[in-house]
């Protein structure tokens, strides 16, 4: 019960991807208590550190609840008619006179966790016609998306371990205990981990770092950054090679099975293990473990998303779970039945990959986005296409995308800028109007995404905890008089937007939503073809099908039961069949043969007195994004912007513990207190992203007084992941000094 005078909410957290449960406790608009809801099936009361940042986000005095406009005298409050009027005549005068795709657009990572952004936005940007669009997925999760629609025919048919059946799990450049589950959407993962030694299995980290989720593990292998490749090449010609492939009942639904037998063919464990790091031996027994396994998962991660052979790697995983027997198999990597079903059962006609390429340096576009390595040349270099404005919504790209110096200097040239954001941040300075959102608190919740990467199915949907302040405007209503202010003079033009507004007002954020589960898996419909155990677990619920009225009022959230196998009817490709063996990915490998061997010279060569050593990130539980750092809960403690290197690299380069050492890259250099640890592998150094604070011009109180410095200032745009042009956040070659 509530304390007296207190009222509960019940709610999701929505500031990462694991969905927990909470009880709020508030009176009036003030939050009083943030804890876990112990009555939510899935995450059963557990939250993470993030989870008090709600009240932090909401009570902030730096947070921005109406629109302003940067003038001669500094930024000046206006209306939100006056706003949008603004946007829509500047935006039009460049389109008319530079073309369409002279307006750029960059997503960031809190709009999918926003339910109205992700429903409202798509309809505006798609209105602005512009190629030129780009989002966080490019330095992050891209190549899972590659690799899930070219082998299974849609890019969210994304494999998640069934983590709660599994007895065994190989964890490649992945930290789940600090994510929470990254791709993985599962609260209480320590929990879920321990679950698995348990009842008598095991779980194995490969990660250049001794990771907080490696303290638990029942064996830890420091893998070589940038290897990974050559080491699941190495896991797939052991299969081969010993008789060990078995396709668990989908063998008549694969094809190029014979291909990537050959293709491994080179990659024996012993050519692999002197550049991996990785011994034959290791190699043999976690495939033997794999394979004698009654259920088994391999599961990657942004470690080897993010380096140059990142959608090679994640093709890779999939083909290693699928030749075991563990794809689409309980306790194997398996597909979640989302409530709103954004798969679906359409066959893939048309691959969305390399319909367009960017204009400067030939990027293709995935999923109608261009790779934001390639965001700074199409602003600064001329001709036409040229980026000559632009939208950014919830992103902080000049803080979180590669050379951070050179998109600066891009932003700095723009004739004009949009910014959908509540801070004046690092990047929104350079705006010249902000449109500002109401607070996680003030927004309902469903998530769409997440719950399509769940261990488990589940569902839940939350009201607004508090209205949004007088003046302010939902997501909705922005992205909505946004689409108004941008109709064309025309009468068929402006009969057709009133006509979608018309539809988005009249549904509204709950119709919309609504609409969507009683076309998905447990509506109406499919109703009669759930189950008996799940309609024996909630009959009043599923019979005649899921509504938003009946999700309303499970206050707790829905189980909808474990993951089920969704194969053969849920493969997408156009024959129905799972490519093995993609074009796309057998191409690429002709970049890994010359990396291969380049890698074996560099060795030999590589003098042992170095002061060279390879850049790969780090992530704090505490933080998942730039703008919670201006959350004093969140920032209080120890700082938590330090290098990690290698106690035998300190002692070579005459490095200490707590001393400022100068990290140079490419394209820049950053001066960073390190710590010296035996927790990472020689040669590597480890630096968390988020940082940068304490630039002029922006409204942060909090992260201004925790500056820390910018990661980003030594990534390189131009190293990349070839095939996709996603970024290479890690792998990349640095030299260290003291300071």
């Amino acid at each position: 019960m509530p304390a007296k005078g207190l009222e509960s909410h019940y709610r999701t957290c929505n500031l990462c991807e694991a969905m927990c449960g909470l009880k709020i406790e508030f009176s009036g608009n003030k939050v009083h208590s943030i804890k876990g809801d112990k009555h939510d099936p899935f995450s059963q009361g557990h939250i993470c550190p993030k989870a008090v940042a709600l009240q932090d986000i909401y009570s902030d005095k730096d947070r921005l609840r109406s629109p302003i406009q940067k003038t001669k005298n500094g930024w000046t409050p206006i209306s939100w008619k006056e706003a949008f009027s603004i946007v829509a005549q500047r935006i039009g005068e460049i389109q008319q006179q530079f073309g369409n795709d002279s307006v750029g657009v960059y997503q960031g990572n809190p709009n999918v966790h926003n339910l109205e952004a992700m429903l409202y936005a798509p309809s505006f940007f798609r209105q602005l016609k512009t190629k030129n669009r780009y989002s966080a997925t490019s330095v992050d999760q891209l190549p899972h998306h590659l690799a899930s629609m070219l082998m299974f025919g849609h890019p969210m048919m994304l494999p998640v371990p069934d983590i709660d059946r599994t007895d065994y799990l190989v964890i490649l450049g992945a930290n789940p205990i600090v994510s929470n589950g990254s791709i993985m959407s599962s609260p209480n993962i320590k929990k879920r981990l321990k679950a698995i030694q348990q009842r008598g299995g095991k779980f194995i980290t490969i990660d250049p770092r001794y990771t907080e989720t490696a303290q638990l593990a029942d064996q830890h292998l420091a893998v070589k950054p940038g290897t990974d490749a050559l080491l699941l090449m190495a896991m797939l010609h052991f299969l081969f090679e010993h008789e060990l492939v078995h396709c668990n009942g989908l063998d008549n639904h694969i094809e190029g099975l014979e291909l990537v037998k050959s293709l491994v063919a080179e990659y024996t464990p012993d050519a692999v293990a002197n550049l991996t790091g990785i011994t034959a031996d290791q190699i043999a027994k976690i495939v033997t473990d794999f394979c004698q396994a009654e259920s088994a998962a391999l599961y990657a991660r942004i470690g080897v998303s993010t380096h140059e052979f990142g959608s090679v790697v994640n093709w890779l995983v999939n083909v290693f779970n699928l030749l075991t027997g563990n794809l689409d198999s309980p306790g194997g990597a398996m597909f979640a039945k989302a409530a709103v079903d954004i798969v679906g059962t359409k066959i893939a006609r048309v691959k969305k990959f390399a319909r367009y390429r960017s204009r400067v340096s030939g990027y293709p576009e995935t999923i109608s986005e261009l790779p934001v390595v390639a965001l700074a040349e199409e602003i600064l270099t001329p001709g036409k296409g040229q980026i000559k404005a632009m939208f950014v919504a919830a992103g902080n790209p000049l803080l979180s995308t590669p050379n951070n110096q050179l998109l600066t200097q891009a932003f700095e040239q723009l004739d004009f800028m949009v910014s959908i954001d509540f801070y004046l941040n690092e990047t929104s300075k350079h705006a010249d109007i902000i449109l500002p959102p109401p607070s996680p608190l003030e927004r309902p919740h469903y998530d769409l995404i997440f719950n399509q990467l769940a261990v488990r199915n589940y569902a839940r949907y939350s009201e607004p905890l508090f209205q949004p302040e007088e003046g302010s405007l939902t997501e909705a209503e922005i992205y909505s008089g946004l689409i108004q202010a941008f109709a064309q003079p025309d009468i068929k033009s402006r009969l057709t937007t009133w006509s979608k507004l018309t539809m988005m007002k009249w549904l509204g954020t709950k119709g919309m939503l609504d609409k969507a589960i009683k076309k998905g898996p447990y509506g109406k419909k499919q109703a009669n073809n759930l189950d008996n155990e799940l309609n024996q677990e909630n009959p009043e619920l599923l019979a005649g099908g899921l509504t938003i009225k009946k999700l309303i009022s499970c206050s707790h959230g829905l189980d909808l039961g474990p993951l089920k196998p969704r194969f053969p009817e849920g493969i997408l490709t156009e024959n129905r069949k799972i490519q093995l063996a993609p074009d796309e990915f057998v191409a690429d490998l002709n970049r890994l043969n010359v990396s291969f061997i380049n890698a074996r010279l560099a060795r030999a060569e590589k003098p042992q007195q170095s002061n060279q050593l390879l850049l790969i990130g780090r992530r704090d539980a505490r933080t998942c994004n730039s703008w919670m750092h201006n959350s004093y809960r969140l920032v209080k403690g120890k700082p938590g912007c330090i290098a990690h290197i290698n106690s035998k690299d300190a002692e070579r380069m005459e490095i200490g513990s707590g001393e400022l050492i100068r990290v140079t890259s490419r394209v820049g250099e950053i001066t960073i207190p390190v710590e010296v640890t035996d927790s990472i592998r020689q040669g590597v150094i480890s630096i968390p992203h988020g940082w940068g604070h304490g630039v002029s011009q922006t409204k942060l109180a909090v992260a201004n007084a925790h500056t820390g410095v910018s990661v980003n200032n030594l990534t390189d745009e131009k190293f990349v992941d070839q095939l996709t042009g996603n970024a290479a956040l890690n792998g990349v070659p640095v030299s260290v000094t003291a300071a």
